[in-house]
């Protein structure tokens, strides 16, 4: 079935059909791109496996699509550590208005902790994929 592997190290999502790659897309990651993501506010983008579970065309970006972090056992991590474990995790293009620079903004990761993609990445995406689908993301 179809899956996504993120690879953070080399800022890549790869659309995965089986074993096959169907498109290889370039990234931007959190503001602190090394490690898990354990709270609120960390600018990490999780590691892990998810599920890419809803859409929203609406967002602040051009569309965005979510990860579904925290799993039930990050969230217990998180409480264990009187910690607020964040959420609201997404794949997402350029924030609204700034689509022109993201020649730029792509070559920073700039994001809270989202996965970032230029516009037309972002739209091809969207549009191939069937919700729910499961996300691998290494780091």
């Amino acid at each position: 079935g179809q899956w996504v592997h993120v690879d953070k190290s080399d800022r890549l999502l790869r659309l995965m059909q089986d074993e096959k790659e169907v498109a290889r897309l370039r990234i931007a990651l959190g503001r602190q791109p090394v490690g898990q993501k354990r709270q609120e506010g960390d600018n990490r983008t999780p590691e892990g496996r998810y599920l890419l579970d809803y859409r929203n065309p609406n967002s602040g970006y051009f569309k965005s699509i979510h990860i579904s972090y925290p799993t039930a056992e990050q969230r217990r991590q998180a409480k264990a550590r009187s910690m607020d474990p964040g959420g609201l995790v997404m794949i997402h293009g350029q924030k609204n208005g700034f689509g022109g620079l993201a020649a730029i903004t792509q070559r920073f990761d700039w994001t809270c902790g989202c996965i970032a993609l230029d516009n037309t990445d972002m739209q091809t995406l969207w549009d191939a994929l069937e919700l729910p689908v499961p996300i691998r993301i290494d780091p």
